[in-house]
């Protein structure tokens, strides 16, 4: 196995460097006329390429191509962006927070550019909670059965963001006791919780290791995306990846084709990645490729109408490449899964509503009863008013009958806004909602016609 050396970062260096060679951010409008460009240079450090990308994804960004350089030193990235309708980037509070972002001033005070119209990046400011993470085996109703647990004990979901993929699910939720009582009374409605909530993840089966739930207690928040891709990656959901005949998360249509190779002269593996275009695709890649300690020194982004290729040189944090055909097996199924998590055919069901205690799960009742799955959802809370988005199918996998819609819209009532949309095959416009991301367009409109 080849090995090249991969320099150590001492973090006292990587401090001083970054204060005498500050990161340098530009934003163009003026080199192409359909998008805005946007040029980083920077110290190299591990994990900036995810913490860059990261940004612009939370930010609603569709990234149409990408130049990266990382070897040595120096990180030097263009991405060419757009908004969600396809427009360059010139509002100016937006250029502001970029430029504090990525630039000098996010990294002197990391806090203080963390929040940006009332909202973190990728993350709510929506104060003290309990973060309680799910993983187990799916099955119809099951967000319907957790949902209806935390109702009962007066838990409300103030944000939650739900994936499923090769029949296993994954969940981050965020509550907040509606109780408001004492943290010794919390500490046993917790373990009352964790009790009732393994017991429904496990269903009938005994081993333990079909199901976990993990709860944590504070102010601090993870990114979502990025912690439930670490939590299916260590559940080991890639591993049936390649069997898209019988994975119905996924519809074959949306099977990547992944090459890994080898360049003997520079000592890299290249991983080349061709599949139909979505938003997010490049933050799922990258997520990925960081999360199995891969290092990615040079990258290609583009997009050819309705598909995107994206090329990667990359090394292990050892310096090593990928020689053995298992390394390149594992690599390829887990970029397939990363890939395959976000993918949603059919219907999406958008839901304005009041929040309160048990209005997840009402709707979910609803979607149960009435004979569909949820594949994938978001839940938001904003003001006073709950935002969920759910991908929906029947329990066979088949696309929703509009007749099921008409029924929903009547049982739901006039309390809550519905918005029923067909999910395209392929969309580079980013979902309508998720957990933690900033209000969509749609919503903005959906939340006012609520209001008045």
């Amino acid at each position: 196995m080849a090995k090249v050396c991969w320099p150590y970062f001492d973090p006292e260096y990587e401090n001083f460097s970054s204060r005498i060679n500050p990161p340098r951010v530009s934003m163009d409008n003026d080199s192409c006329h359909d998008c805005t460009l946007i040029k980083i240079d920077s110290v190299n450090k591990p994990g900036i390429l995810l913490e860059v990308v990261q940004i612009l994804t939370d930010l609603d960004f569709i990234i149409t191509k990408a130049y990266i350089s990382s070897d040595g030193g120096w990180f030097m990235d263009v991405f060419h962006v757009t908004d969600q309708q396809g427009k360059k980037i010139t509002d100016n509070k937006i250029i502001d927070f970029i430029e504090k972002a990525l630039g000098p001033k996010g990294r002197q005070n990391s806090e203080s550019v963390k929040n940006w119209a009332g909202k973190r990046v990728g993350v709510h400011s929506i104060g003290d909670h309990t973060a309680i993470e799910l993983i187990g085996r799916d099955r119809p109703g099951l967000l319907s059965e957790i949902s209806a647990v935390l109702a009962s004990l007066q838990f409300n979901v103030i944000a939650a963001e739900v994936w499923t993929h090769n029949r296993r699910i994954a969940c981050v939720l965020y509550v907040n006791d509606a109780t408001k009582k004492s943290m010794d009374d919390d500490s046993k409605r917790l373990s009352i919780i964790e009790e009732q909530l393994n017991h429904i993840l496990r269903g009938c089966e005994n081993d333990e290791k079909v199901a976990r739930t993990s709860f944590s207690m504070g102010f601090t928040f993870t990114h979502m995306d990025r912690r439930l891709h670490q939590m299916l990656f260590a559940d080991r959901d890639y591993e049936s990846a390649g069997l898209t005949t019988t994975n119905v998360d996924c519809p074959p249509s949306f099977r990547p084709n992944i090459k890994i190779e080898r360049i003997e002269e520079k000592g890299y593996s290249v991983v080349s990645v061709r599949c139909k275009d979505r938003a997010k695709l490049m933050f799922d890649i990258v997520c990925t490729l960081t999360d199995m300690e891969y290092v990615v020194f040079h990258a290609s982004i583009s997009s050819e109408g309705p598909y995107a290729s994206q090329e990667y040189f990359i090394r292990h944090v050892d310096g090593c490449t990928l020689d053995t055909e298992g390394e390149k097996e594992r690599v390829t199924k887990c970029i397939e899964a990363a890939i395959q998590r976000r993918v949603s055919e059919g219907v999406s069901l958008e839901l304005c509503a009041k929040d309160r205690v048990g209005l997840l799960s009402e709707v979910t009742r609803i979607l149960r009863e009435n004979g569909l799955t949820v594949s994938r959802a978001g839940v938001s809370t904003i003001g006073e008013k709950g935002l969920n988005v759910f991908y929906v199918r029947d329990a066979y996998g088949n696309p929703v009958d509009t007749n099921i819609i008409e029924a929903l819209r009547k049982e739901i009532g006039q309390s809550v806004m519905v918005n029923v949309k067909k999910v395209p095959a392929n969309t580079k416009a980013p979902e309508t909602s998720r957990g933690w991301a900033r209000v969509s367009f749609f919503f903005g409109n959906l939340l006012e016609r609520f209001l008045t």
